[in-house]
């Protein structure tokens, strides 16, 4: 039973694609990629996505090249910045190879070699080095940057040729089709909680947007993206709820480059974050590296009007490896306090937070738990508390846990 300690007005938002159910085909082929990778021998769920985004990366280039070069031929104009150039690398060999339309019918051990001896090289510093916008187009660049560790580990020409197949026969015309499919084959990561690494139950994400509500020109903030779940579906939250969110020029520009912001300091999850974001059709999202504890924030400071998040709270730190400007809020070594002190710092005054925290918070008896207790009460708005189960993240973490809805006044309330 989820109990409302305090509760905010009902908000009556579309649901028809928040409870969208995956079909049946998307998922049987993503199991089919999964079994692949399986009896290859990788069994490490981050693992499998990682390589898999990959693929769906170099897919999405080339149905963008497709794009500008039909573009060119209606208006007369030449395509630039094609993420694949024209004509040969430093050694003669075409850069058309590395297109999925082309090497999709080499045969295995062609492709295997392709991607053995170029791709990787080619994701890595052709792209990333051009993310800037020399070359790269605005769909790549947001995810470009981060390939700089990207590592190719399928293990054989087999495994390779066959999730390739299996990829080319996915129909993605639907408009929601690739959003479905990233977000099937990360609910992979709730069973299997490899690496201490697991999602947060889609309902609960659910819940925590709708009742946040967030609006067309607000910044949007997860300090701990992980998979950017959060971020992805107040994207999905904000189109359902405004139909013209992207006809209007300001607030299309505005949702594809500077609404939504993730930080993490994992670099794999930052990949797959921006990869989740893309899918979901957020063009060029800011997806940073970044010790969100560790460093200083007074660029960011009160610059957000919604946080959403829920950060890791398993642990202490040192002082010497916590912001200042964060140990001036509340001098604690407890990552969900400075958590918590953090999201006061980024907030506007009037943002508002949505952030899963561990009964500790509600109830520790320390004096730092105390203090940021009271601050949240008297200094600005606590709007709700909403107590979750005890198992709702089992068996990955038994904490019992809770939501906080606050909001920054500066002035209690």
């Amino acid at each position: 039973m989820v109990t409302l300690v305090l509760a905010r007005p009902t908000l009556s938002v579309p649901t028809a694609k928040l409870d969208r159910v995956i079909t049946g085909e998307i998922k049987s082929q993503v199991d089919k990629v999964w079994n692949t990778f399986w009896t290859g021998g990788i069994s490490n769920p981050i693992e499998i996505i990682e390589q898999v985004t990959y693929l769906l990366f170099l897919k999405r280039l080339d149905e963008a090249q497709t794009r500008a070069e039909k573009q060119a031929v209606r208006t007369g104009v030449p395509a630039k910045n094609l993420p694949f150039p024209l004509g040969n690398d430093h050694l003669g060999r075409p850069w058309s190879d590395l297109r999925w339309k082309n090497f999709q019918d080499m045969s295995k051990d062609e492709m295997f070699k392709l991607f053995s001896e170029r791709m990787f090289t080619f994701l890595r510093e052709e792209l990333a080095s051009s993310a800037t916008g020399n070359r790269a187009t605005g769909e790549a660049s947001s995810y470009a940057k981060h390939l700089e560790g990207a590592r190719f580990t399928i293990p054989t020409a087999n495994v390779l040729g066959t999730v390739v197949d299996i990829i080319s026969a996915m129909d993605m015309s639907g408009k929601d089709t690739k959003g479905d499919l990233y977000e099937y084959m990360l609910s992979k990561l709730s069973t299997a909680g490899t690496n201490g690494q697991f999602r947060t139950p889609r309902h609960i994400i659910d819940l925590m947007v709708k009742m946040q509500a967030p609006q067309p020109m607000e910044e949007i903030c997860d300090p701990a993206s992980g998979t950017c779940g959060f971020l992805v579906q107040a994207s999905e939250y904000l189109r359902e709820s405004n139909e013209t969110l992207l006809t209007n020029a300001e607030t299309a520009r505005f949702f594809h480059n500077e609404q939504f912001h993730a930080f993490d300091f994992d670099n794999t999850m930052l990949r797959i974050g921006a990869m989740n974001l893309l899918q979901h059709g957020v063009e060029n999202p800011e997806v940073t590296y970044r010790d969100s504890l560790a460093n200083l924030h007074g660029e960011e400071e009160e610059k957000y009007s919604l946080i959403l998040a829920n950060p890791p709270f398993a642990g202490s730190l040192d002082y010497d490896n916590v912001a200042k400007d964060l140990l001036s809020i509340v001098k604690t070594k407890k990552t969900e306090l400075l958590f918590l002190a953090l999201f006061l710092r980024l907030l506007k005054p009037g943002g508002r937070a949505a952030v899963i925290v561990p009964d500790g918070v509600l109830f520790g008896s320390t004096n730092a738990h105390k203090e940021l207790r009271k601050l949240i009460v008297d200094g600005h708005r606590l709007d709700a508390v909403v107590k979750l189960p005890s198992g709702v993240f089992k068996p990955y973490a038994g904490v019992s846990t809770a939501i906080l809805f606050f909001t920054k006044t500066n002035a209690g309330g």
